[in-house]
């Protein structure tokens, strides 16, 4: 992957409209054109997968649902755990992503545990009934009724289970006390800026992930972004776990 690839993927950033009637027709319109060189190009945009992904237990025998999953790239940060476990899903409503992902799966020799499903994370449940781990990495922004994502995802969760959640994000004017403050211009470029690409960084997501699951892990960071060495875009990632 190179320059071309990279240029490939900005221009699906910046300049094509994304077009479609549904959330579903809207993220092919974005992905479709750029499934390929999907994974180069965000693995230097989107920090924090691998320390989310490395601060979770994945149990043996038990059941991991990868919410807006993609690729399957987040797969390769726990390729370690997944042989021993019973079930993989990777959910995502964009077709051309999974495809790669499936790719991906049978190349790593995953397909007796790993799996795709072309399904809304908001109404998503594994063939067992129950998780126990769900993850969002930089999906949660990307989800219209990402409150409804976050509830479904304590709903399959099973009691004691882990949600890991890492995205970009915004603060509050006024957060709880401990949190970082973002100063006026950050609160509210960044929600623009992504807008045209269906991303919308909340202040909200954090105060909800803690009011649902007790808190194991919170960092809040910034980013680089490429071809912009002067930027830098806040993130988060946060590890909780269902109450008992």
């Amino acid at each position: 992957m190179g320059i071309a690839s990279d240029l490939k993927v900005l221009y699906h950033l910046a300049v094509k409209p994304v077009r479609g009637d549904s959330h579903a027709e809207r993220l092919e319109s974005f992905y479709g054109g750029q499934a390929e060189a999907y994974d180069d190009f965000r693995k230097r945009l989107l920090q924090g997968r691998e320390e989310m992904y490395g601060a979770l237990e994945l149990p043996k025998d038990g059941v991991w649902v990868d919410m807006g999953g993609g690729t399957g790239s987040n797969l390769e940060y726990r390729g370690d755990a997944i042989p021993a476990m019973k079930s993989v899903y990777v959910v995502d409503l964009a077709g051309s992503l999974l495809q790669v992902c499936d790719e991906r799966i049978k190349a790593r020799g995953w397909d007796g545990v790993a799996k795709t499903v072309e399904a809304d994370a908001t109404k998503f449940t594994p063939e067992e009934g129950q998780a126990d781990v769900v993850t969002f990495s930089y999906s949660l922004t990307m989800i219209p009724d990402w409150f409804a994502a976050i509830d479904n995802a304590l709903r399959i969760l099973k009691p004691g289970g882990l949600i890991g959640v890492v995205d970009f994000y915004v603060s509050r004017k006024y957060p709880h006390e401990g949190r970082t403050k973002h100063g006026w211009f950050n609160r509210n470029f960044w929600p623009v800026w992504f807008s045209s690409d269906n991303v919308h960084p909340s202040a909200d997501h954090l105060p909800y992930l803690q009011r649902q699951f007790d808190t194991v892990k919170l960092e809040e960071r910034r980013a680089k972004v490429p071809y912009l060495p002067l930027v830098r875009t806040p993130y988060y990632y946060f590890v909780g776990r269902k109450p008992a």
